[in-house]
């Protein structure tokens, strides 16, 4: 009866969530400089300047800027490089990819009554990647431990998720299969059980004692030194479109406003293979692939004004509200061991073809204010300097009410703080359609310990020709950032981590036209 009773709860709905954490806040609440060629070759530094689709997506109020309508796409080849170190090994990968990171269309409404103080109105639609999250990395080398216990190897990731579970709660049934107890495991049980799962019908785990209410458990992997190989494959993006509206008010400043639909698509598959030759283990190789897709929608505005304080001296100022997600997650799992079982060597190989569809979520991202100042030196050219900042410590998951997400609210608001991000551009024209281009930028941590991820340095060049009605732009820009990746999460913390030096390099030619 215990056992029909436990097939019968496996089939209601999942009753714990996958692990949200840090990692993924900030996956989905972080920006890049995307955008159009002219806006990447100043650095995102157009806060006070408009005429630019990017910088309307930055400042609203800068569709009023422009003196005619205007359309523009854009393309961007970008190139990740990753320098991996991960305790004796030391991996370089890159990958490069192409994509259409930028289109949109604004259109000016001169006011023909004269006796009216509000000049021009203009609305805008523009879409734009907002972020790139193709990437490619691996981890290699060897992790030594010399304290007698096996906390270096992926075997303490079972172990901490089986100690203190029935082994009834984490195995399959009699007449079960591998694919029904997963699914069963998870619906009733839920996430963390499932990894215990994987642990135990793979033989990296056995129960103390061979009954179902057993709970203590012991590894099969002996303490030592192991050999890891980690592979990271990510694809995706994160992706805006910009409802804009603005007016002008004579030539003493413009107000604007944007409504923002944001989309998220990311897919990730990891490997973690394992190798030991330690005295006392029985299992000496271990292959743990996990891949995710991540799904999401969400909801922000701008508000912004730019002022004319002279007529060569422009401010602006931004206010960005938090972004508002809804977050639908689907994951999947396999796991191979060999062992030696009394001087025969097996392959064991739990592949549940279960895929986990998760409960929908809510992430909301911190807002920011940005402060803008440029100077235009008649028609000879241009200098521009963007300051913003956003408190990442206010990053939430939400319903708030849940006891995980509120564990991990709490440690965001603890490990994360206040960014500072500085921008600097500037613009010379050597003829009247020949403009030169630079640019530089620089971003503090999110993280309070700057180890974790360290601040971004970057900068930018291009070039531009005005053909009248329409604009060619071609822009080179590379960003550099440091970042420590857990290889895997283990309850107590503590879980090996590689580190990485990225360096993102883009090339981005821009087309646009008057119309």
């Amino acid at each position: 009866m215990k056992k029909l009773y436990f097939l019968f709860i496996s089939a209601l709905s999942l009753s714990t969530v996958y692990a949200q954490d840090i990692t993924d806040a900030l996956r989905y609440s972080q920006n890049e400089i995307q955008g159009t060629a002219r806006f990447r070759a100043m650095s995102g530094a157009f806060g006070a300047l408009g005429g630019d689709l990017s910088a309307v997506s930055l400042n609203p109020a800068g569709s009023a800027v422009f003196s005619n309508s205007h359309i523009s796409f854009t393309g961007t080849f970008n190139n990740k490089k990753n320098e991996t170190s991960y305790f004796n090994g030391l991996t370089n990968t890159d990958e490069s990819c192409f994509g259409i990171n930028q289109g949109g269309a604004a259109f000016i409404f001169v006011n023909r009554n004269s006796s009216s103080p509000w000049t021009k109105f203009a609305m805008s639609l523009n879409y734009e990647r907002t972020n790139n999250f193709n990437d490619f990395w691996q981890a290699r080398g060897t992790n030594t431990n010399d304290d007698g216990n096996f906390t270096n190897s992926i075997a303490s990731f079972f172990y901490d998720y089986a100690q203190g579970q029935r082994l009834a709660d984490i195995s399959t049934l009699p007449n079960e299969s591998i694919d029904q107890a997963y699914r069963a495991i998870g619906n009733s049980f839920g996430y963390g059980n499932q990894q215990a799962f994987l642990g135990y019908e793979s033989f990296i785990l056995d129960p103390e004692f061979d009954d179902d209410d057993n709970t203590t458990y012991f590894s099969n992997v002996a303490s030592g030194d192991f050999d890891h190989k980690y592979t990271y494959l990510a694809t995706g993006y994160n992706g805006k479109m910009s409802f804009n509206f603005s007016t002008q008010y004579e030539d003493k400043f413009s107000l604007g406003v944007n409504f923002n639909s944001h989309f998220i698509n990311y897919e990730r598959s990891t490997v973690l293979i394992e190798d030991n030759n330690n005295v006392g283990s029985t299992v000496n190789h271990i292959d743990f692939e996990n891949s995710l897709l991540t799904t999401g929608a969400g909801f922000s505005f701008q508000l912004g004004g730019i002022f004319n304080i002279t007529q060569n001296l422009r401010a602006g100022v931004v206010y960005d509200s938090p972004t508002w997600y809804s977050i639908d997650e689907e994951t999947t799992q396999y796991i191979n061991t060999v062992r030696d079982d009394a001087g025969t060597t097996i392959s064991q190989t739990v592949d549940p073809h279960i895929v986990n569809i998760y409960p929908r979520y809510q992430l909301q991202s911190p807002g920011k204010i940005t402060g803008s100042l440029a100077y235009i030196i008649g028609k000879r050219g241009l200098i521009s300097f963007d300051y913003s900042n956003q408190n990442f410590g206010n990053t939430e998951f939400k319903p708030t009410h849940d006891p995980d997400f509120a564990d991990q609210n709490i440690y965001m608001s603890n490990a994360l703080t206040h960014v500072s991000t500085y921008r600097i551009g500037a613009e010379f024209r050597v003829v009247n359609q020949l403009s030169l281009r630079g640019g530089y930028r620089y971003e503090d941590s999110p993280y309070i310990d700057d180890n974790v991820m360290s601040e971004l340095q970057g900068f930018s060049a291009g070039i531009g020709y005005n053909y009248g009605n329409m604009r060619l732009d071609l822009t080179y820009d590379q960003a550099s950032r440091s970042y420590q990746n857990n290889l895997y999460n283990l309850n107590g913390g503590g879980s090996p981590f590689a580190s990485i030096d990225r360096t993102n390099q883009n090339v981005t030619l821009s087309i646009g036209f008057s119309i």
